[in-house]
């Protein structure tokens, strides 16, 4: 392993790393073991601040138990963290991005969300989630196949990792009023997703929303959505937006996450106060179900 640059393909290596390491209950000291290096390059390899070789990376996934698909996809990570690359943007076309994704994202310590016309996830109810999955099954994926139900459990533990951690991350989240009033699934699954929102401002301090009112003027994120990360001291911003189902487009370039940023607080500037949204989701609720 040699000491590199974190670029944005070492940091996902490294969140991988660390995450199949977690979950294979080993510590730094016996993955370190495994590849016959210091603790200290493991450290380094997980902070995204060190390659690795072909073979030792495949030594720590022998220690970490990875085999099939999963196995092929970091050993493939490991060879995109290994070239600089000359790019605007990454492009993640390997499987299981939505779980990079998500590293990424419990890996920040600020978390900037904005989306159009649906319930943002960190904020979505059971039956909300069941209601999207169900609309999306027999066209992003087979009915009747197990994905559906991969990622309800994947988004339930999302939420789990990012709005019960113990150590706290600030995050921002604007919702539009036409998600707020869309028909999504039933009226039940509408009025569970507002009650759900609502109880969100009362348990989680950290946790700021705002709503955007329909008849807001100069939005420059119009019609699409985007996310910006922060991690402190640690690394660089990364921006991410959304697009239909396929590869994973991330932004790390300081001309892009800077304008993302920006377009971020203009929206947020324009939004609701948390105590205006509060209310404003409250007389929602009140239109439609009383």
């Amino acid at each position: 392993m040699g000491q590199a640059r974190p670029t944005f393909e070492r940091r996902q290596l490294g969140l991988t790393l660390r995450r199949l390491r977690d979950e294979a209950g080993k510590t730094q000291q016996a993955a370190a073991d495994a590849v016959g290096k210091v603790r200290s390059r493991i450290i380094e390899l997980e902070d995204g601040k060190a390659t690795i070789s072909q073979e030792d990376l495949a030594k720590l996934l022998d220690c970490y138990d990875v085999t099939g698909e999963e196995r092929s996809t970091v050993l493939e990570l490991g060879a995109q963290a290994r070239h600089r690359q000359k790019r605007r943007v990454y492009v993640d076309h390997l499987p299981d991005a939505y779980q990079r994704f998500a590293d990424l994202e419990a890996s920040a310590t600020e978390i900037n969300w904005f989306e159009t016309g649906i319930i943002p996830g960190l904020l979505q109810s059971p039956l909300y989630m069941k209601a999207i999955l169900a609309e999306c099954e027999g066209v992003w994926w087979e009915p009747s196949t197990q994905e559906g139900e991969d990622r309800l459990a994947f988004r339930i533990e999302r939420q789990r990792r990012l709005l019960d951690p113990p150590d706290q991350r600030i995050v921002r989240i604007v919702v539009t009023e036409d998600a707020l009033r869309a028909n999504m699934g039933s009226t039940e699954a509408m009025r569970e997703q507002l009650r759900h929102i609502l109880a969100l401002f009362k348990e989680n301090r950290d946790l700021t929303v705002r709503v955007l009112p329909n008849d807001t003027y100069g939005n420059p994120v119009r019609g699409t959505g985007l996310w910006y990360f922060g991690f402190g001291d640690r690394a660089t911003p990364v921006g991410y937006s959304p697009a239909v189902p396929g590869p994973a487009i991330y932004y790390d370039d300081e001309a892009d996450t800077t304008a993302m940023s920006r377009a971020f607080y203009r929206v947020w500037e324009l939004a609701l106060s948390r105590v205006e949204s509060r209310r404003f989701i409250e007389r929602v609720e009140k239109e439609l179900f009383e």
